[in-house]
């Protein structure tokens, strides 16, 4: 197994069916579960210095769900150019989400979470399985989906275990 099976398996492994897609809405209502809760003022908690509020990390869930989504959807139209990678704390420290609205933020989730369900049901099963290369790594269409899922289970056990 190289390094970046590795990595990416940590995700995988988080996933607590098969049934990836009915995944992707389990964690969404997760999400929203605990966004919820959250008002303002909470949701510019950070449970130490450098690490990100609550806001950052679910702007962090949706910037890289986006990235995931070009991913997914390059790969599965042909492309075969190695798709490029992202810094995640470039992109954190870029986002202004500790000055947008919780509301906002949350609505976009949703809405971004319902675009990758509606992309990922218009593949045919055999374009799943469609591999190409994303920073370095070759992948494929489902394994991506997976990682949607997993990425955001990994970040729901960070809130959990260290906001909460």
């Amino acid at each position: 197994m190289t390094e970046f099976e590795k990595y990416i398996q940590r995700y995988l492994d988080l996933i607590p069916t098969e049934n990836w897609m009915e995944e992707l809405v389990n964690c969404e209502k997760l999400t929203l579960e605990i966004y919820s809760k959250l008002n303002e003022e909470t949701s510019l908690f950070k449970y130490a210095e450098k690490k990100w509020t609550f806001k950052e990390v679910l702007q962090h869930l949706i910037d890289c769900e986006r990235i995931f989504q070009y991913r997914a959807l390059s790969i599965s139209r042909g492309d075969t150019q190695n798709l490029p990678g992202f810094d995640e704390e470039l992109f954190a420290e870029n986002s202004n989400a500790d000055e947008r609205h919780l509301e906002d933020l949350i609505a976009e989730h949703s809405l971004v979470r319902a675009s990758s369900l509606i992309l990922f049901k218009s593949f045919k099963k055999e374009t799943l399985s469609n591999k190409g290369f994303a920073n370095g790594n070759e992948i494929s269409v489902e394994t991506i989906g997976k990682l949607i899922v997993g990425h955001n289970l990994h970040h729901l056990n960070v809130i959990e275990e260290r906001y909460l």
